[in-house]
């Protein structure tokens, strides 16, 4: 008798959905990738979502930010022993730029560093030379590669954007 019923609820538990954790839906920075404001021009551009994933995601690109990070040392591309260790000295460095420069002041732009890329999002006015920003920001030592999504409309950003 007990062994039935322990078997009932045995399957009863394996048939039940599982639960949904809260936390899966919570978006963080769980890298602690260097995610800037740089600019603050244009009050109405969306903030983006930056490198804030689900924990989902996160378990995801967990193996595939290892691979990625260590591949740069093994092809012999970096002197430190991942690409990821890079983004520190990078964020300080841009942070400094931006403060002391005139340039890009119409504009809203949030930097992403992962991996010696930099990613800039955000909003500009139509006078601002996006070519100028990208170069401006591939100057930066140990940049790899710079990847602009800067639009001139802001109710339109073609990035993801915090919910």
């Amino acid at each position: 008798m007990l062994r039935a019923a322990c078997s009932v609820l045995t399957l009863s538990l394996l048939a039940a959905p599982l639960p949904v954790r809260a936390d899966d839906a919570v978006l963080k920075n769980w890298f602690n990738d260097p995610f800037l404001q740089v600019r603050a021009a244009l009050p109405a551009c969306p903030t983006p979502l930056g490198p804030r994933v689900s924990e989902a995601d996160m378990r995801k690109e967990s193996h595939w930010r290892t691979e990625r990070g260590n591949s740069c040392w093994v092809a012999g591309k970096c002197k430190r022993a991942n690409s990821y260790l890079y983004d520190g000295d990078i964020a300080r460095d841009l942070t400094q730029r931006f403060a002391d420069s005139g340039q890009f002041r119409q504009a809203s732009l949030w930097l992403t560093v992962q991996r010696r890329f930099v990613w800039v999002e955000g909003c500009a006015a139509r006078s601002v030379s996006l070519p100028a920003l990208a170069r401006f920001i591939a100057r930066t030592p140990d940049v790899e590669r710079v990847i602009l999504n800067v639009t001139t409309n802001p109710a339109k950003p073609g990035y993801p954007r915090l919910p």
